[in-house]
């Protein structure tokens, strides 16, 4: 049944080679029963038929050079394409996992006044390993959770914590902020939550509204990825000092892990997992301080290369 929303709702979804996505993705979109008033794509240039296929879906698709292309700058620039009340952003590879997710997404605006920005539930892809998947639950649980700065004695810097993978901004929220930044390197989401909350409002984990998103990094990756989160948290202490650090929450997670190997009797894979968090901790730690590193060091040892132009 189709489902309306007397708010005026743009998907967002920024693109690159995304085909091998598309046949789950379109699909996905297309049987929701809350429908996009507005459906942009901001494609970076790709070489595939990317472009083709969602602009067979009804999608309006938008070029961004790959150069050009920035985690906060080419969002800004889809809110200022879009005339919405509700901004949703999801990445190519997040599957909305049923016909309501949508719908379950963007209620929440008309339940509550206060909430600036609502992120979904994400649960495992089918292939992905126990610790992606145990990620996934932790990082994601069953239950809903309001969060604002009365949370931050408790969560640190996991109080501002979204995810673009599959979020919800309302629009006014986004200019009382000022949207989202010209130029990070990533953690938009964070960024953007961080100062929604600041600004007196609040951010809403929905965990009604469900997504397929997850990734079975490697070693190296997970070095680069927490590389990449060091630089954004080195160049934006400002939400440190708004809101302390993670680290409870951090060595929960770390417990949570090995309790999870453990029961399942995969044993062996501890050691993966202190091997691992020594490199995330070595990545965050070099991110953090790398105003002091050659610049060809740093295009080489983070994901998003085209940030040290």
């Amino acid at each position: 049944m189709m489902v309306k929303i007397d708010m005026r709702i743009a998907l967002i979804i920024p693109t690159l080679n995304a085909s091998s996505h598309l046949g789950k993705l379109l699909p996905a979109i297309a049987m929701q029963t809350l429908k996009p008033d507005v459906f942009l794509i901001m494609d970076s240039e790709s070489n595939d038929d990317t472009a083709l296929q969602c602009q067979a879906a009804g999608a309006r698709v938008e070029l961004v050079s790959r150069e050009e292309f920035n985690h906060g700058g080419t969002r800004r620039r889809a809110t200022e394409l879009v005339d919405a009340d509700i901004c949703v952003f999801i990445t190519q590879d997040a599957i909305f996992a049923n016909e309501n997710t949508l719908k379950e997404l963007c209620s929440v605006f008309l339940e509550n006044n206060s909430i600036g920005a609502t992120y979904a539930r994400q649960l495992p892809h089918e292939g992905a390993d126990i610790l992606s998947a145990h990620a996934r639950s932790f990082n994601y649980p069953a239950k809903s959770k309001l969060k604002s700065m009365n949370d931050a004695p408790e969560l640190g810097i996991k109080t501002c914590f979204m995810s673009d993978s599959c979020a919800a901004y309302r629009g006014r929220s986004l200019e009382k902020v000022k949207g989202f930044p010209e130029n990070v390197i990533g953690s938009e989401d964070a960024y953007v939550g961080a100062k929604i909350i600041l600004a007196g409002e609040q951010i809403y984990y929905n965990a009604n509204a469900e997504v397929y998103h997850s990734h079975n990094y490697s070693l190296l990756e997970e070095f680069k990825r927490y590389f990449d989160v060091g630089v954004f948290y080195g160049r934006e202490r400002w939400i440190k000092e708004a809101f302390g650090d993670a680290n409870k929450e951090g060595f929960r997670f770390i417990k949570s892990e090995v309790g999870a190997l453990c029961a399942s009797g995969e044993f062996v894979k501890v050691l993966e997992v202190v091997f691992r968090t020594l490199l995330k901790y070595a990545g965050f730690k070099l991110g953090y301080i790398e105003e002091y590193l050659p610049l060809k060091v740093k295009r080489h040892i983070g994901m998003f290369s085209n940030y040290w132009k």
